[in-house]
């Protein structure tokens, strides 16, 4: 590693805080440290905009689905996808702030641990709770009359607990990992930094660099299988298994839910895809790819902040009658966005037919 004392940048919260490499010469430096300059405004822009949406979008969510609505199992997925994407949201002045000090940590240790590996537990937490949703689709659609006799807040409620506990053991690497230590470049700067060194005080620079290599391989690699390739083609293995019932029985269904979630799916998907193509782009970074890098990672790793607060708008113009619902209040379009695939789900419960089981997704 050319940048001596700190890993090249490889989280959401500190890409490229530091352009130098040996090799490079005066004029280079200086341009990409220009382009890095302008990165960082835009990135602050766009995570401020992501916290003033995230905070107030999530936060009606769980205050309608928490507080005003009645406890389904569709209410309970849904709380704890905004709750995931409400304590990452709530945390990203501090990536803000961070940037503005020119990549200065001044909040500690304990905090650069913790505002890590929170962009990750919103990772592996959202994902796994569509995974879930889709399954829990699934299952209603192929096997109802299980559903009907299983499927209760309770074992949602214990379900969604899972998913959490599973999203803190996934992120725990970025706290082990998170270091802070004075920049090499200036000693008053303090850099929130992953260390991936686990080589040990008495290790050679070989040994060192070697350690560093493996573990940053691991988590890149780990990352996208664990916390987008799996899940994802578990989601895909459900709807493909839903569309093919729906088609060979010709069963009758309700739009707006299916759109809802899909549209949700969707949006997590393009959101984090790129983030994670070019964290394999950095970790085989070359010279020539600086340029690419520079002005893709932070697009990327903002594109992936962006996603904790699409949710809220997409369940909001996904509703029926939007606009009709949001001139009355916007409560009634949160609540139309969840509440009727609830009485659906309820209606499915007076009846044991294939057309009315159709209905729950």
């Amino acid at each position: 590693m050319a940048v001596k004392g700190t890993s090249l940048p490889t989280t959401l919260l500190d890409v490229f805080s530091t352009s130098s490499y040996d090799g490079y010469n005066h004029d280079d430096a200086v341009r990409k440290q220009a382009l890095i300059n302008k990165m960082h405004v835009v990135t602050m822009i766009i995570y401020s905009i992501a916290f003033v949406l995230g905070v107030m979008g999530n936060g009606l969510v769980i205050f309608i689905t928490g507080f005003r609505m009645k406890r389904t199992v569709n209410t309970i997925w849904f709380l704890n996808l905004a709750v995931a994407d409400f304590i990452f949201t709530f945390f990203l002045p501090f990536s803000v702030a961070y940037t503005a000090l020119g990549f200065h940590w001044p909040f500690g240790r304990a905090l650069c641990k913790i505002n890590s590996a929170l962009a990750f537990l919103n990772l592996y937490a959202s994902v796994y709770l569509l995974m879930v949703i889709s399954i829990d689709r699934c299952i209603s659609v192929l096997h109802p009359v299980w559903a009907q006799n299983h499927r209760t807040p309770h074992l949602a409620l214990l379900v969604a607990l899972g998913v959490w506990v599973v999203a803190f053991a996934l992120c725990s690497p970025n706290l082990y990992f998170r270091h802070t230590a004075p920049s090499p470049y200036n000693k008053n700067i303090t850099n929130c930094y992953n260390n991936f060194d686990t080589a040990g005080e008495g290790a050679t620079k070989e040994q060192k660099d070697r350690s560093e290599n493996t573990n940053h391989r691991a988590m890149i690699i780990s990352r996208f299988i664990l916390g987008f390739l799996i899940p994802f083609t578990v989601i895909v293995c459900c709807y493909s298994a839903i569309l093919a019932k729906v088609r060979r029985n010709q069963l009758a269904r309700s739009g707006k839910p299916f759109k809802v979630i899909a549209a949700v799916i969707v949006a997590f998907f393009l959101c984090w895809l790129p983030y994670h193509i070019f964290s394999f782009l950095e970790m085989n970074r070359t010279p020539s790819l600086d340029t690419t890098l520079i002005v893709g990672l932070p697009l990327t790793a903002s594109l992936a902040f962006i996603n904790s607060c699409l949710n809220p708008i997409l369940y909001v113009f996904m509703g029926q009658d939007f606009k009709e619902k949001l001139r009355r209040s916007l409560f009634s379009a949160f609540e139309s966005a969840f509440s009727e695939e609830a009485a659906s789900t309820v209606a499915n419960t007076k009846s044991k037919s294939t057309d009315t089981d159709s209905q729950v997704f």
